[in-house]
């Protein structure tokens, strides 16, 4: 009778245990989303701590997403995405490549272009200071390698993780910042998708735009903005251009902003429809994925302009 509450007693408490170790595996692996082998394995050289084993999972991932980036490296990216993001007083435009559009399209690839366009604006946000209208700064794609996330990573890490989980090379190319100062509105947008569930365009373009109103019309400018980067997206402006320059005698082959015919209305220029808002247009820019940053026009963060 005793052996036999012994081994009852054995049994309870082993089964204990076992649930408690099988529990432990089910949060872990829901928590990051690792196999069970590794989730498992993890556990086991780290006492059943789960925090423990949650923060081995996560170097192990950062050290096999490195040897991947490492060995995928130099593989032509030719595919990718365009991310725009605008918070307070910044907007950023960035570029990220993937060897094929089906990676593009990856829920990992996405939150990476996410992550990296904010971490752009975070950055303007609290680096620099003028007096000036609109700063702009250029980022190359090594510089954006460097910059910080919110979690205080490094962009080239999450990077190297990210290429490990796709099993993909992908690159920063480049990003563009303009930080607006009183007075100053700034507009973004991308194409063909729209906003994200965290405020971030992804598209194959994109556009950033900085303008002032110098007049009061009863117009939305936030309406008035979004219409002139849809513009800016499907008619690929070169240049601003000026009022008093000539208009090329065939508007196909016009490439100001200010003298081509309105996207929305092919009747007006974007002058006129500017002059009917009452707006002004202070500079834009134009990201197509797979073009250069020479094609571009922009220079890396050594050049920062300011515009009056």
């Amino acid at each position: 009778m005793i052996f036999t509450k012994r081994i009852m007693r054995f049994y309870h408490s082993s089964k204990q245990l076992f649930g408690a170790e099988k529990s432990s595996l089910a949060v872990l692996r829901k928590k990051t989303g690792y196999t069970i082998a590794n989730c498992k394995k993890a556990l086991q050289l780290n006492d059943n701590d789960l925090g423990q084993a949650e923060k081995w999972l996560k170097d192990q991932a950062q050290i096999m997403g490195w040897k991947k980036a490492t060995k995928l490296e130099g593989r032509l990216t030719s595919q990718g995405l365009i991310g725009v993001a605008i918070k307070d007083s910044c907007a950023a435009m960035i570029e990220l490549s993937c060897e094929t559009d089906f990676v593009a399209k990856n829920k990992e690839f996405k939150s990476m272009v996410e992550i990296a366009a904010n971490s752009c604006v975070d950055f303007a946000s609290s680096q620099y200071k003028s007096n000036a209208p609109i700063i702009k700064i250029c980022f190359s794609g090594e510089q954006l390698k460097e910059l910080p996330t919110q979690d205080g990573k490094k962009l080239s890490d999450l990077l190297a993780l990210m290429i490990g989980t796709v099993g993909e090379n992908a690159t920063f190319k480049r990003a563009l910042c303009f930080k607006a100062g009183h007075g100053v509105y700034l507009a973004g947008y991308a194409h063909p998708s729209g906003d994200e569930p965290n405020h971030v365009q992804l598209g194959k373009f994109g556009s950033i735009l900085a303008f002032r109103q110098f007049a009061p019309k009863e117009v939305d400018l936030n309406t008035v903005g979004k219409e002139l980067c849809q513009h800016i997206v499907g008619m690929n402006p070169k240049k601003l251009g000026t009022i008093d320059e000539i208009p090329s005698e065939k508007s196909d082959y016009e490439d100001s902003l200010l003298h081509q015919e309105y996207l929305l209305d092919e009747s007006i220029t974007v002058k006129d429809y500017l002059e009917e808002s009452g707006v002004e247009v202070i500079d834009f820019r134009r990201f197509q994925c797979g073009e250069s940053m020479m094609e571009s026009g922009d220079q890396p963060l050594e050049l920062i302009e300011t515009c009056q």
